[in-house]
């Protein structure tokens, strides 16, 4: 919820968000996100839409959608997405139709219930750290939620290390010609949000 556009039900979100976290007392990164949801409540939600907006929708470094710092706009990016596709399947949700599969708040929503969403957020780990630093650079609280799923994953292997910087050095890779057949168009869209039996 904390990454997600802030609605008019945000303070009735930042409520549920709090009765969370006062179970999560002994986590270390509990801290972290009660920071950011007080940040977000101290503002009226037009406020809140309007800092979301220009923190991710308006700022080049930083996108929700993991598999874009990898793969770009690449055929490569079309096949990570159905694979994602394919992993929510598994797991007994089905991605809706025109929405991608790799927007992070939907990737939390797996994770929260299946291991196969922490398995996937370990597999985007160099995404989430690009993410993170761009977010830092930003100066934004926003980075502290993102941290805190870092915190819960495993450390970045020497090969992560390596990704993380050719991309903050180099970007996204980039294919220009032959975009058409990319991926399916039930895979591109905006924000994933998820339906499945368990919903």
């Amino acid at each position: 919820m904390l990454l997600s556009y802030p609605e008019a039900d945000l303070s009735q979100d930042l409520v549920a968000v709090e009765q969370v976290l006062c179970g999560l007392a002994s986590v270390p990164a509990a801290s972290q996100l009660r920071r950011v949801a007080q940040w977000l409540g101290s503002m009226e939600q037009g406020e809140a839409a309007k800092t979301y907006v220009q923190v991710f929708d308006l700022s080049e470094r930083v996108c929700l959608h993991l598999t874009y710092y990898r793969y770009g706009d690449t055929r490569e990016r079309g096949m990570a997405l159905a694979a994602l596709v394919e992993a929510f399947q598994r797991a007994g949700f089905e991605v809706v139709p025109g929405e991608l599969p790799d927007y992070l708040p939907a990737l939390l929503e797996l994770a929260a219930t299946s291991a196969t969403g922490t398995a996937v957020l370990g597999e985007h780990r160099v995404a989430l750290d690009a993410l993170h630093a761009a977010l830092v650079e930003l100066n934004t609280p926003y980075a502290d939620v993102v941290d805190a799923v870092r915190s819960v994953l495993p450390r970045p292997s020497r090969r992560d290390r390596d990704a993380l910087r050719q991309y903050r050095a180099d970007g996204p890779p980039s294919e220009r010609v032959g975009l058409e057949p990319f991926a399916p168009p039930e895979f591109l869209g905006g924000h994933n949000l998820l339906q499945g039996g368990s919903r």
